[in-house]
This record gives C-alpha cells, structure tokens and sequence, in this order.
C-alpha cells in the first residue's frame, strides 16, 4: 500500500515560494538535484493540483534540450516516466501519461493507495493543504534552503488540529540546505 508524501523545497522562514511567487531563490544545485533525482525514482507518481501541475510541466521538453545538465535532463526523464495525477477543476485536459480527478479527494487518494505500492509524493501547498486537512499526509520531507524570503506562500497549511510527528532522516548539503524526514507519529 502507498504513502502520501509531501516533499517540496521551502526557505528556512517557511515558504515554498516568495511574495513575488518566484521559486527561483531555491534552485537546487547539482548535489541537491541529485537527491532529487533519486526522489523523484523512487516514488511510483506524482500528485499536483492545478497550478504546480503547470509549473511541473516544463519538464516535458528539458531532456531534448541541448543546454539541460546531465542531471536536469536525467530529472525530466525520470519525471516524464511516472504516472501523474492532477487534481483540479478548472483544467480541461492534461498530457501524457496524466490523470485528471475533479472528484472526490479522500476517495482518490485511497484508490492510489491500493494501487501504487510505494511513496506517492503530493507537490504544492494548495493539494498538499487539504490533504493535511483530511490527514491524508503520511509524511513530510522538507529542503531547507539557507535563505530568508520574508512571506510568500508557507510549506505548511493552517490545520485546527495537532498532527504529531517522529523525525526519520536528516541530511546536509554542501549548500547549507538541509533534509528533514517526518512520519506522523
């Protein structure tokens, strides 16, 4: 049975992007998207809402780029080969290898559960809100960028109640960015 995790990069004040709506602040250099790359192999799909469905988008192409790094283009590849599932009702179709859902939530993510056999990973704080709100999220996995963007849109949603955690892994990057893995208790 899957696990939801929700996995996003977010500065050390607790956003994912800032005021602007730029994520630019916390692009990844080559050691962190590696640990990325080996994130994204290891989940079997990728859940997004509407507008982090868009933003994710642009890796469709990145790999048949000639300037994409090695390990950008081995990022779109792997991306490219998971099933995703968009969450929305405002998106009228979505591309290859996509799902769309407009329904029900809770039941979808239980359909994906019984379907996929490992880590589902939900990206984007809008989805991964309600699914906190439903306590949908088996885990959290935050990459902590060594900056301060002063306000923006927060990696955790406004919850009316407690959700306990158990601290998993940790791990450091040269950068200064570091990992955090939490499973809720």
């Amino acid at each position: 049975m899957g696990h939801i995790v929700y996995l996003m990069n977010l500065s050390l004040d607790g956003f994912i992007e800032g005021p602007d709506g730029s994520f630019a602040w916390g692009r990844p250099d080559e050691e962190l998207h590696q640990f990325f790359n080996q994130q994204a192999q290891d989940f079997s799909a990728f859940l997004y809402g509407r507008r982090m469905y868009e933003v994710m988008s642009v890796w469709q192409t990145v790999d048949t780029e000639p300037s994409a790094s090695g390990f950008m283009a081995e990022f779109a590849r792997i991306w490219k080969s998971k099933p995703k599932v968009v969450f929305s009702t405002t998106l009228e179709k979505v591309s290859e290898n996509c799902l769309l859902v407009r329904g029900d939530i809770a039941a979808e993510v239980a359909r994906l559960k019984q379907e996929h056999h490992g880590d589902l990973a939900v990206s984007g704080p809008g989805l991964a809100s309600a699914f906190a709100r439903l306590g949908l999220l088996d885990e959290y996995r935050l990459v902590l960028s060594p900056v301060l963007v002063g306000g923006g849109k927060p990696y955790f949603p406004q919850l009316d109640h407690l959700v306990p955690l158990r601290l998993k892994e940790t791990r450091t990057f040269q950068s200064g960015a570091l990992y955090l893995r939490y499973q809720r208790a």
